[in-house]
This record gives C-alpha cells, structure tokens and sequence, in this order.
C-alpha cells in the first residue's frame, strides 16, 4: 500500500450505510482495525459515505480513538483532558484548539525522534555500550520469566543475532527495537 504521497496516493474507503467500509484500492471489505493499521503505518485515506459522497473521515477518526480508549488495556486521552476538551466546544479559543493540538502532537512527535536517535547514537559512541548490552539481555531473561511468550520473542532475537555476525551496535539496536515493539504491545 501507498504511504504518504501526493493525492492520487490516497486510499477512498467508502462506508456504506449496513456500516461496512469498502477500501476501493484493494477491492475488499476492511474493519476499522484495519484503518488504525493503516494509520499507524502512515497509509494516507479518506473515508466517504457511500451514498452521500461526504468526507466522513474526521468520524471514522473519532470512532476509531473512542474504540482504542474502549478495549481495556491503557487510556492515553485522561479524563481531566477530556472534560477541558469538551469545554472547548462552543469557547471563543475552539477555532484555535485543532491547529494548537496538531502543532503540539507533530513537536511531540519530532521529540520522540529525536530522543530516540540521541539513544541509539550515545550508544554506539559509548564505550559502556557492551554492558548496556549485557543490562539488556539480563532485563530480557528477567521479561522472558515474568512474560508469558517473552521467552519465546528472546529466543528468536538471540537466533536472529547468532545468524549473521554484526557489531555490537547492530545487535544492539535490534535488541533495542524488539523491546520498543514489546512495550507498545504492553502499552495497548
């Protein structure tokens, strides 16, 4: 599927009115998990009523966050934010509030980024780097004993490594994403 792009990279998902979305690029019905996928994985779509021709993205947006705060696991919209969120609505500042929030989510974003990559390169450049390895394969064994399935993920990355010889840094970024994927498991 497209990423980002220009606007022919656009993905038109039509809903119909028995509630079923149609994604019309890959000629199949898809769920709204499958539009969370996509937008996690910057799939650019828009999702109009079948019937109407109306933009009803901004909906299908709000439906999708309403269900991931629903399906237990943790909440990332507390509910103080949401009570001052509501009070926006109808507030001389609301026209402000959507572009000061995706302003504020994209510097959050760049944030995450930037910390991320410092991380990784004040490893490399490190010369504790291998006993930052050695912390890590010991949080490993210790996730793997109180985790079900860990053991298992920690297996395949020690096989993974044992495969092909790389550097220090190498195997340790690799360890360093595996755990990031495991605590975005966690965090959902």
């Amino acid at each position: 599927m497209a990423g980002k792009g220009a606007a022919g990279d656009v993905v038109i998902i039509k809903k119909y009115a028995n509630r079923r979305l149609y994604n019309t690029r890959s000629s199949s019905y898809i769920t709204l998990d499958h539009l969370a996928k996509m937008t996690r994985e910057e799939v650019e779509f828009q999702v109009v009523d079948a019937k109407t021709g109306a933009d009803i993205t901004h909906q299908i947006l709000t439906q999708i966050i309403m269900e991931e705060e629903a399906n237990g696991g943790e909440q990332i919209l507390p509910v103080n934010f949401l009570r001052q969120l509501i009070a926006m609505y109808g507030n001389s500042m609301q026209s402000l509030l959507p572009h000061y929030l995706e302003a504020s989510m994209d510097n959050f974003r760049d944030n995450q980024l930037k910390l991320r990559k410092a991380f990784e390169e004040s490893l490399g450049n490190n010369p504790l780097a291998q006993i930052a390895q050695r912390n890590i394969e010991m949080f490993k064994a210790a996730a793997a004993a109180f985790m079900p399935g860990a053991e298992a993920a920690a297996a395949a990355a020690e096989k993974a490594a044992e495969a092909k010889p790389a550097d220090d840094l190498s195997t340790l970024k690799a360890q360093m994403a595996e755990m990031q994927r495991k605590l975005d498991q966690l965090g959902k």
